[in-house]
């Protein structure tokens, strides 16, 4: 099984801490190839920006997409992902969308803590599109000045898990997705500090994707995410318009 995990931010220091968590939860024989995005901006924190990311999956996937059994799009809030879906056979997972899945099982309502109040909107958001807003119990986010986004969770340690713990025992959540690729691997490290099942984003996206590799399913032919007319395109990277103009997705392995 081969997974492509994206990380959409220019961040090379968030895509060692996404490629560190993403590894341990692998099952074995599950090989993964990391991608940072040539371009844009370090972290994703506004719809605009969300936009550009977006953009970025869907230039690498209709590039790479052929070689892999699924793909990740490794930034909280799932920039592109239902674009992805629609233009691509195989699997696509983002890191909000399993993180939230994952928090369903095991309990009633789920908190969301992260580092900027910017990314709040957004977030709140991304719930709402995946359908879990009454799931919600609330979205906690620090004023934390980002001067460099590898060392977010560093220097945020204890008031990220005092935020969790406000979560429960202010909001009534029974389970805590610590949001943001930059967080990747806090979860871990804090999940004695707080009385509820902490969710590890990445990790829980690499079980989500291997799981649907496993199912098989096939492309939709009809529904929301099934494959658009073929129409012509200018000023594309060539494999995007290739894809655009022939309204083929490329297949499963």
């Amino acid at each position: 099984m081969r997974l492509l995990v994206i990380n959409p931010n220019t961040s090379a220091s968030v895509t060692e801490k996404i490629a560190a968590v993403a590894r341990s939860a692998a099952a074995p024989g599950t090989e993964l190839e990391f991608v940072t995005a040539p371009y844009g901006v370090p972290y994703i924190a506004t719809r605009a920006e969300a936009i550009i990311g977006g953009r970025v999956v869907l230039e690498i996937l209709a590039e790479r997409a052929a070689e892999f059994d699924a793909a990740i799009v490794a930034a909280f809030g799932d920039p592109g992902l239902g674009a992805a879906r629609e233009l691509f056979s195989l699997p696509v997972v983002g890191l909000a969308e399993a993180a939230m899945l994952l928090a369903c099982p095991l309990g009633r309502k789920f908190s969301i803590v992260s580092f900027s109040s910017r990314l709040e909107p957004w977030y709140r958001e991304c719930v709402e599109w995946q359908g879990l807003s009454g799931r919600l119990a609330s979205i906690r986010m620090l004023d934390a000045t980002v001067a460099d986004v590898g060392r977010i969770q560093a220097e945020n340690e204890d008031l990220l898990v005092a935020l969790a713990n406000a979560a429960v025992e202010e909001d009534g959540a029974e389970v805590v997705i610590l949001a943001g690729a930059p967080l990747a691997g806090l979860a871990s490290r804090v999940t004695e500090r707080v009385p509820v099942p902490l969710i590890e984003s990445v990790s829980a996206s690499v079980k989500l994707a291997e799981a649907l590799v496993a199912l098989r399913p096939r492309k939709p032919l009809t529904g929301s995410y099934r494959q658009s007319a073929a129409k012509p395109a200018t000023g594309l990277p060539d494999a995007l318009t290739r894809l655009i103009e022939t309204g083929q997705a490329s297949t499963i392995r």
